[in-house]
């Protein structure tokens, strides 16, 4: 009886460790800001075009229906390594220059995400702009153990990558008036 007890107690303590290690992946969050040379309105002007998302330099095609619907626009982004990822638009608010837009198909070997959510601040600095870029998202593999290409980690890497570089390929451009 007393063996019966030692393994029920065992038992019992591992289980919160088998619950917190059950539910799957956490959601994970990636935040870039860069300064850039330029009024708020000049940089609002580029990131409020929803259908243009090509100022990104992975991104060879960027194409979405017409009008600014909040959960209706949609928008399909081509990848110049091929891939395709869709996303809608989640808000669109010019007076506080805030824009976000959620996946809806993503190519997870464009991003290995799901779920991801984009949110874009445009705020005045002086004669300077700070924009900011949050993301929020699932690792690629929404079970538990995933394989490296899909991991929390490969997640977090990717996103920051794409939002660093996205920023400044958008500084440069704005900077520079092309």
């Amino acid at each position: 009886m007393q063996k019966l007890v030692k393994a029920f107690t065992v038992l019992f303590a591992l289980l919160p460790f088998a619950a917190a290690h059950a539910h799957g992946p956490s959601r994970q969050k990636v935040v870039e800001t860069i300064e850039i040379n330029a009024p708020a309105d000049k940089v609002w002007a580029v990131i409020s075009n929803y259908k243009d998302f090509t100022w990104h330099p992975d991104i060879a095609k960027s194409e979405a229906n017409d009008g600014m619907e909040v959960e209706k626009t949609k928008r399909s982004l081509t990848f110049k390594k091929g891939g395709v990822v869709t996303d809608k638009l989640m808000a669109y608010e010019p007076d506080r220059k805030y824009i976000s837009y959620m996946t809806v198909d993503v190519d997870l070997k464009m991003l290995p995400v799901s779920g991801y959510s984009s949110y874009f601040t445009v705020t005045p600095d002086g004669d300077k702009t700070k924009l900011e870029w949050k993301g929020a998202f699932y690792r690629g593999y929404v079970n538990n153990n995933p394989p490296p290409e899909l991991s929390d980690k490969a997640a977090v890497d990717a996103v920051t990558a794409f939002q660093r570089a996205g920023l400044e390929a958008l500084k440069a451009k704005i900077e520079s008036g092309s």
